[in-house]
């Protein structure tokens, strides 16, 4: 790999995070600490991360146990999870509160594949676009004399390798998230 792939090599590596923390984020039927990411709690006036504030643990395959550290947020925290779009209703029991995940229904579970898939898509796009704005780097660089006839060719095909490495790995993350969604 030439040190002029390097940034796009980074720069893909960056989509692949990317899907795979929407990807994680997505509720499958288990119980996932990262379905909490987005959610924040209002902590002495100013919007807080609600890892922030407590911890989160899997207590079983479908229950999620919210602990806070401080026992007042109990009641905003339980507010902030039923404002959210996660769609499951905190149980409060005084000291700490259990989300527990249904199991999802067939319809929900091909709406959320589907889901995948479009992530997925979206993130095969960011890695051709990268793939040709190096290509187009390739040309420049080629035009400006800093590449030979060569130099270009072994650019572009590094930059067709990278490409390919990561629609795979985008194939392989999307096809293990819809594996763990469909299973029941």
């Amino acid at each position: 790999m030439s040190s002029n792939t390097k940034a796009f090599e980074e720069k893909m590596n960056g989509a692949i995070d990317h899907l795979n923390r929407e990807l994680a984020a997505i509720r499958a039927g288990r119980a996932n600490p990262a379905v909490l990411d987005k959610i924040t709690v209002e902590y002495y006036g100013a919007p807080t991360p609600l890892q922030q504030v407590a911890s989160v643990a899997v207590s079983e395959a479908r229950i999620l146990t919210i602990t806070p550290w401080d026992r007042s947020l109990l009641r905003p925290i339980s507010k902030a999870i039923q404002a959210s779009d996660l769609g499951i209703n905190p149980i409060d029991d005084g000291t700490a509160i259990r989300l527990t995940f249904p199991a999802p229904t067939e319809e929900r579970r091909k709406q959320l594949a589907k889901e995948v898939s479009k992530l997925g898509e979206e993130t095969k796009e960011a890695v051709r676009n990268e793939r040709r704005d190096a290509m187009d780097k390739a040309k420049a660089m080629k035009k400006a004399g800093e590449l030979t006839e060569d130099g270009q060719k072994s650019m572009e095909e590094d930059v067709q390798k990278l490409t390919d490495k990561f629609i795979k790995k985008v194939d392989a993350a999307v096809e293990e998230k819809q594996k763990e969604i469909m299973a029941v």
